[in-house]
Parts: structure tokens; sequence; C-alpha cells
């Protein structure tokens, strides 16, 4: 099955995927080229496809190839879960009417035009790299969490690379803490993961109703698990729902690219950081997003959980 789909305003592929190369190695989100390959979980099916992209920038085009099925369901679903990882459903043409009367902004839409953030393809899979990320560099949080994948999760050849399917809720629900010391996690992140997992498995967080549920629901939700914060909480609102009116303003990468932008070098703490994000409204996702890009254009070091 093919199925070829054609963005809504502009569309960087290569820059919206950096994010799967640019710490480390991600076994479950293989770049080759301008060819994505990963594995989708549905229904206790494992679909392999591969994503190439083509054409310039405001008029390009994605095909999805599905091997080995004809399912319209199918189809579907690797198609929402590509839509998520290309960022296809913001709103960029109106982000960059409203960026270009805003000078922490204007300046950043020439460089990075096109770029649109990846959301993650599951629930469970944010917060797991989540867990892994906090308190650490990314370079460190990708290298662990390529290690639990390799661990517990299932590779699949696709083409002629093998993708590693993400390890599900019943398979770490499983995991000892000291199996997942072993690739490098402390104990109390070992705890959360499988009580994270533990807590999917038995119903006690439903993430299909997380996803639909309001903003301020999510929050009190996530934080009420144990090693779940609001640090969190607003980076899974931010890029796994995908909510527009977001700002992880306790991030330390996201503060200071508001400093840098917005606050001349000065110190600004965290609800000064959010006051001034809510002036982007529904764009603040998508603000963030592009200052902590350019800080990266600046430093290539740069963090952030984008």
């Amino acid at each position: 099955m093919n199925v070829v789909l054609t963005p809504e305003g502009p569309l960087d592929a290569g820059g919206t995927l950096a994010r799967y190369h640019l710490w480390g190695e991600d076994p479950t989100n293989l770049i080759a080229g301008d060819v994505f390959r990963r594995v989708l979980r549905h229904k206790g099916r494992l679909v392999p496809y591969e994503v190439r992209w083509s054409g310039p920038v405001d008029d390009g085009r994605i095909t999805v190839r599905v091997p080995g099925t004809e399912s319209v369901m199918v189809g579907a679903a690797v198609t929402a879960e590509v839509r998520r990882i290309f960022g296809l459903d913001f709103d960029l043409v109106g982000f960059y009417r409203m960026a270009k009367s805003d000078p922490a902004l204007a300046s950043l839409i020439e460089p990075l035009y096109g770029l649109r953030p990846t959301l993650a393809p599951t629930p469970f899979e944010m917060l797991v790299g989540s867990i892994t990320a906090q308190q650490i560099n990314l370079s460190f949080a990708f290298a662990c969490r390529a290690r639990l994948v390799r661990r517990y999760g299932t590779p699949v050849r696709v083409g002629r690379d093998t993708v590693w399917a993400f390890p599900d809720a019943a398979r770490l629900a499983q995991a000892r803490p000291r199996e997942l010391r072993a690739l490098k996690y402390s104990t109390r992140k070992a705890e959360y993961i499988r009580d994270l997992a533990r807590a999917v498995v038995t119903g006690v967080l439903d993430l299909d109703a997380l996803a639909a549920a309001p903003s301020p629901t999510v929050i009190e939700r996530l934080t009420a698990l144990r090693g779940l914060g609001r640090w969190t909480a607003d980076w899974f609102l931010a890029r796994c729902l995908g909510r527009g009116d977001v700002c992880p303003a306790g991030d330390l990468a996201v503060r200071k690219a508001v400093e840098h932008y917005c606050g001349r070098g000065r110190r600004l703490s965290e609800i000064a950081i959010r006051r001034r994000a809510r002036a982007w409204g529904e764009y603040q996702n998508l603000a963030i997003h592009y200052l902590l890009a350019g800080m990266r254009l600046m430093h290539p070091a740069v963090g952030g959980a984008t």
C-alpha cells in the first residue's frame, strides 16, 4: 500500500526529522538519506513502513509505503502516525503571520523556514522518553533509550535495515529495576518506568482518555503519578498532544532561549516566561520550538525536548 500526503504550508522534512539523530542513535526511528523507517504497533500486530519526501519546501510531497498490506484500517493508522511525526497538523502559515510582528521570532522564520515540531507517535513512548531525559543531557538520554529499546523492543526488517518496535507497556511492566539499572538508568527512573507501565496495563492510567482530556486535567493526572512532574506534563501536552497554547517554562533550555530572545539575557522566572509566552496565544508551542531551534543554530549542543 502506498499513500501520498501533501502538506498544508511549508515543510522542511530533513530539518523536522533531525531530532531523531541530533543527540545519538534512535533504533525506533531510522533515517537514511531521504527515507524514514519505523514500525507501528497496531492491534497486536507489528506494521513496518517507510516514508520518502520530495519536492521543494513550499511544494513538497510525502510518500508512505506500507509493504504487505492493503488494509484500509492499517493504512489509516500509519498515515495518522506519519502526520504526527512530520508535524503536519501544525498551522505553520498562521504562526509565521503572527511571528512576523514579533521581534523575538521574526528573525527565525527565514533560517528555519518549514521546520515543524515532531509529535511522539504514542503517549506511552513519549512518557518513557520523558522519564529517561529527566535531569540529564539529551545525548546520554538517547543512549539510555536506545539500550532500553534494544533490550525490550522487537526488531523488524524494513527494507535493508532493522528497525526496533518500541517496547509495549506489558513488556516494561515486567522489567526489574536491576535490569534497567544495567542499562544505565538510575534506581528511581527504573522504578518510575516500571510503575508507569503497570499503571497503563492495569488501567490506572488510560492514555486514550488522557489524550482527549483538557490540559489542566492532563497535568493533574500525570503529576499524580510517581516520577512525573510539571516538566513532563508540559512536554507531554506540547510534544505528544500537540496543544498549541503550551509553554514548558520549567525546562532549562526553554528558559535560556526565552531569556536570550525575549529578555535580553536577563534572568527570567518561570512565571515571567509563562507570562511572556501567553502573548503568542495558540502558537506558544511553535514559538518555543523555534526559539530552541534558533539557539541550536548558534550553539549546536543546546538541548531542549524538541
